[in-house]
């Protein structure tokens, strides 16, 4: 007689067994986990080369942090009743200029044919953000000194270095999913959108 139990699954179809499911895991081992995650996104940033580990696993935990932080430091400040502003951006309007840039630039790359997710894309231009992050921690150092020409000209050469290393990075790990004729296209506006947060960090006084 033929045995009347066995397995129902499909073939080729994962069981509950075969996956890791994070449920099950203490809340501590997925906070320790997702920070190990996105510490080792940003070494491949600061140590840039060609690398899928962005595209494969993105995540915004990072560049939302780097957003936040960021805004933060950019924030205006203000005088007595709010009526004097010192001309700063405010928090909002760096949070805008971050996210809606970095939506821009990816738009620009899925309408010139690139072969890449909205979200990789928007990871990755987050994620490159990290030099001009240090950039402007280094900024700030320098600020509570006296002002003088000198210490601007230094100001200066961080941020320029930040940005071409942001830039550098973010086309390493973009390269292979644009369009090889019509890189310039895509990479333009890249650039474009870190310049425009250098120049928010070189400008903040």
């Amino acid at each position: 007689m033929s045995p009347l139990e066995g397995d129902i699954s499909a073939p080729g179809l994962k069981t509950d067994d075969d996956e890791f499911n994070t449920l099950d895991e203490p809340v501590k081992d997925t906070i320790l986990r997702d920070l190990k995650a996105v510490g080792i996104k940003f070494w491949h940033v600061l140590y840039p080369k060609q690398s899928k580990t962005l595209l494969k696993e993105w995540d915004l935990w990072g560049p939302l942090v780097l957003c936040v932080f960021m805004a933060m430091m950019l924030e205006g400040s203000h005088g007595e009743s709010d009526k004097v502003s010192d001309g700063g951006p405010q928090f909002a309007e760096v949070f805008v200029i971050y996210w809606v840039g970095a939506m821009v630039v990816t738009l620009n790359t899925k309408l010139l044919g690139g072969n890449i997710s909205f979200f990789q894309s928007i990871c990755v231009l987050g994620y490159c953000v990290c030099p001009l992050t240090v950039s402007l921690i280094i900024c700030r150092l320098i600020l509570i000194a006296q002002q003088t020409t000198p210490l601007f000209v230094i100001r200066f050469i961080v941020v320029v270095v930040a940005f071409a290393w942001s830039t550098f990075a973010s086309t390493a790990f973009l390269a292979e999913s644009q369009p090889s004729k019509k890189k310039a296209l895509a990479v333009y506006p890249i650039f474009l959108f870190y310049f425009v947060i250098s120049w928010l960090i070189i400008s903040h006084t």
